[in-house]
């Protein structure tokens, strides 16, 4: 009996230590309450260069050669607050100080299980240089569970996928 009560006392504290690195990690994110429109262009492919004395970063949403019209929208933090919205196979862009960054990538959805997806990656960011991010969706065996991956990729990798994706138009809701 004690070992049964031990081993649930350890399992307890094993968990909220997970909770404390799971939270730590979710402060790249935004507000978890903040949501998106977005409406994927296929119309414009903007091709900024990064500010002078900053970095450019593209998030690139990549579903493969599944074109999904209406599927997942993803919310990309940065630094603890939200820099926009893919939907679908699109990309968005930003700039960002030198130094180092951390990204977030958050499922938008009605649904809470979904909505607790998501991914972080860290940056450390050069003036002048242009960072590629790949964001991808996988499901679970019984498509409800859902994880994302949120990777860098090099900059061949990037201009590919960006010039195969939608230009993500996005705002917040209101």
């Amino acid at each position: 009996m004690k070992v049964l009560l031990a081993a649930l006392l350890l399992s307890c504290f094993a968990f909220a230590q997970d909770q404390t690195a799971i939270s730590a990690a979710e402060a790249a994110c935004g507000p978890k309450t903040t949501t998106f429109d977005v409406t994927p262009d296929t119309t414009q492919h903007p091709t900024p260069t990064a500010d002078s004395g900053k970095a450019l970063v593209y998030v690139v949403q990549d579903f493969g050669q599944y074109q999904c019209q209406g599927c997942v929208i993803s919310k990309v933090g940065l630094d603890g607050e939200w820099a926009g919205a893919n939907k679908g196979n699109s990309y968005i862009f930003f700039t960002v100080e030198p130094g180092e960054h951390h990204l977030c990538l958050n499922w938008q959805s009605r649904f809470e299980q979904r909505s607790r997806a998501f991914a972080v990656a860290d940056l450390t960011a050069e003036a002048g240089k242009i960072y590629y991010f790949r964001a991808r969706t996988f499901s679970g065996q019984r498509g409800i569970e859902v994880s994302f991956d949120l990777d860098p990729i090099n900059g061949d990798q990037g201009k590919l996928l960006v010039a195969e994706s939608a230009y993500s138009n996005w705002h917040v809701k209101k």
